[in-house]
């Protein structure tokens, strides 16, 4: 694949948009799907698309295949190396649509800014805080945004004082619980705990994922979602609400199952809807988002008491994720959705060479 030939985009004003999917996180195999479905919305008389996957060891690769072979995890078959140093020669923008570390956490979104290259999505700040789930819970709270009890324990106390962890959680949070790796997402790692031999089970599990990890106090809740684009002036979509065929939203209940169903909008007062999405911009900005989230609630089911959960700064995009689906409502169809995170990062970018000029 020679890479400085003159493309049909060059020629014809077009932009090159790269689709980055794929990932070294627990969650690769989601960004193939996302990927597939940002793919298969994209408008290509407007845009020339350039697909570039990251394997699960951190290989960059330039693939011109189907998208039913990165749908399915064949496409590094036939892809080729892909020199990071000529990211430049092969795409104007970039699309990131990747989950978890080194892609959603500030990583590649820096690597992008030293590369000078436009990109979709939040910036390296805002990645970095909403991809730690404890970091993020600190920046809530100092926001006066309402969260739910939690502890912040390590892999090594996990490994060496467990008991001391167990004794924590029985005098500060009680059962149930819930135990997440901090840096990790589509609800990878995350389990439910009943009593303390649950516990140890669920801490050694997000252990595997990350060393930071966060057990949060049981609520029994409805679970909702809204989203977010923007910058200086972010807009605010529909309240969606998960209602969950498992015992809670996880990693199946969300990619493959086919059990739980979303209502679109969320059957909610007025009023709770409005506090909601109120919540949601005050969180966006409180992380300084500039790009695009997913935003997810909790609300109490016997007081209504509403808790902010977390953000999601690269959400999924998949034919089950509610991010798109929570804009359609809105009237925004997912290929002029794809356009306003392109518009977003552009401004962005102009923002940011504006300001250096001192202009």
């Amino acid at each position: 694949m020679d890479l400085c030939k003159t493309s049909e985009a060059e020629q014809t004003g077009r932009k090159r948009i790269g689709i980055i999917f794929g990932g070294r996180s627990g969650e690769h195999e989601v960004s193939l799907l996302s990927a597939a479905s940002v793919i298969r919305a994209m408008n290509r008389e407007k845009y020339d698309l350039v697909y570039i996957g990251i394997t699960k060891k951190g290989k960059w690769l330039l693939f011109d295949g189907s998208v039913e072979a990165i749908e399915d995890g064949s496409w590094e078959e036939t892809a080729v190396p892909l020199d990071l140093s000529r990211l430049t020669e092969v795409m104007d923008f970039a699309l990131p649509v990747v989950h978890g570390p080194y892609c959603e956490d500030g990583k590649l979104q820096g690597l992008l800014e030293m590369a000078d290259i436009p990109y979709g999505g939040c910036g390296v700040l805002a990645s970095a805080v909403a991809m730690d789930k404890a970091l993020a819970k600190d920046v809530f709270l100092c926001h006066g945004l309402p969260i739910c009890r939690h502890l912040l324990v390590s892999r090594y106390q996990i490994q060496t004082a467990p008991e001391g962890i167990r004794s924590r959680v029985e005098a500060e949070l009680g059962y149930p619980c819930f135990v997440k790796p901090a840096n990790m997402g589509s609800s990878v790692g995350i389990s439910k705990a009943a009593d303390g031999n649950s516990l140890q089970r669920a801490l050694e599990l997000a252990a595997r994922y990350d060393r930071r990890i966060i057990i949060e106090e049981g609520v029994s809740c409805r679970e909702v979602e809204t989203a977010v684009i923007g910058s200086e002036f972010p807009e605010v979509a529909a309240v969606g609400e998960i209602l969950s065929g498992g015992e809670f939203y996880d990693y199946t209940a969300k990619y493959t199952d086919g059990v739980s169903a979303m209502s679109i909008p969320a059957s909610l007062p007025e009023e709770t809807t409005r506090q909601i999405q109120q919540l949601a911009l005050k969180a966006y900005k409180a992380i300084d988002g500039d790009g695009y989230a997913r935003i997810d609630f909790f609300i109490e089911k016997e007081t209504g008491k509403i808790y902010l959960n977390e953000i999601n700064t690269l959400p999924g995009c998949t034919k089950y994720s509610m991010f798109p689906l929570l804009w359609k409502e809105t009237g925004l169809e997912y290929d002029k959705l794809l356009e306003r995170i392109i518009e977003t990062g552009y401004e962005r970018y102009y923002d940011k060479n504006h300001r250096e000029a001192g202009l």
